[in-house]
């Protein structure tokens, strides 16, 4: 028997969270009376099933698909031929899965519904990385679907991109809508006294405000829907700012309508960081299919 690829730890969402979403889609499949028409048929019969892609992708969820089946049958067995973070390409052999026919079935389509969606995010990932080519970092947005977001994130790493913030406790990200009586430096002073160990992450909108924020020691500045050619002066700018005073630079970051068909255009700027909602929500799915022989 081939050995099975190992699954890489920084590739994978909590277990925990993972055994939640499972555990809610199952209920959702099988309340209140289960799986009706597989109960018709003979429960001693066994089945062999592969699991293989349509297109061309990446792939992520596997230990999705090992808690579907987990769940709904431990007598549920898959043998995995690759694993997240792999590319493949259409009719490649991603699993192979064998037991009870019935239990099989009902297991299905939770199991290709995690796979392929996050497949797809982690496919979509990769892409922009291709197309970032090295010159900037690309990463994601807390633009996830709610419950969904340690497993979109995981599946983003599959494909290369880095993690933003996890969630609101991460770090401090000052808005606009976060400066109401105060000022950025005023802002980013309070954080430090009260959380010193954190990232003060603040958004600039205007190069002014990008000024206030690298004056006040920002550790990274999100700016915000500037075109190309704003962003390569901007970028300018922070570095005279850092070769005269001697102050610590901090990581730029480029938001705000970026899409696949401009990436190109913003890597070429000089900000480090180049950040999109897109990349989780706006991924199609890889579309996965499980064909199944009866024994």
């Amino acid at each position: 028997m081939t050995a099975q690829p190992t699954p890489r730890n920084d590739l994978q969402a909590p277990l925990a969270d993972i055994q939640a979403l499972v555990a809610r889609a199952l209920a959702e499949d099988l309340t209140p009376l289960g799986d009706l028409t597989s109960s018709l048929l003979d429960p001693t019969q066994t089945a062999t099933a592969t699991f293989s892609p349509r297109a061309a992708g990446v792939i992520a969820g596997c230990r999705c698909v090992d808690e579907t089946f987990r769940a709904v049958d431990p007598r549920l067995s898959v043998e995995w031929h690759l694993t997240d973070g792999d590319a493949v390409t259409a009719g490649d052999l991603i699993a192979t899965a064998q037991g009870p026919l019935a239990s099989m079935l009902t297991a299905e389509r939770t199991a290709l519904n995690f796979l392929s969606h996050l497949s797809g995010v982690a496919t979509n990932a990769r892409r922009w990385v291709e197309l970032a080519a090295g010159r900037v970092t690309v990463w994601d947005t807390r633009k996830t679907l709610p419950g969904y977001r340690s497993l979109q994130k995981a599946a983003v790493r599959a494909g290369g991109a880095a993690n933003h913030r996890g969630n609101l406790s991460d770090w401090l990200m000052l808005k606009d809508n976060h400066l109401f009586g105060t000022s950025v430096a005023g802002a980013v002073a309070e954080a430090r006294r009260r959380w010193p160990g954190r990232v003060v992450h603040v958004e600039a909108d205007t190069p002014a405000r990008m000024h206030e924020a690298l004056e006040a020691g920002a550790d990274i500045i999100l700016l915000d829907n500037f075109s190309p050619a704003e962003l390569r002066d901007l970028v300018e700018e922070v570095t005279t700012w850092h070769e005269r005073s001697g102050g610590r630079r901090p990581l730029l970051e480029a938001s705000g309508g970026i899409t696949l068909d401009t990436l190109d255009a913003y890597a070429t700027t000089g900000v480090d960081l180049v950040s999109s909602g897109s990349i989780t929500n706006s991924a199609p799915v890889l579309d996965i299919g499980l064909d199944v022989q009866p024994h």
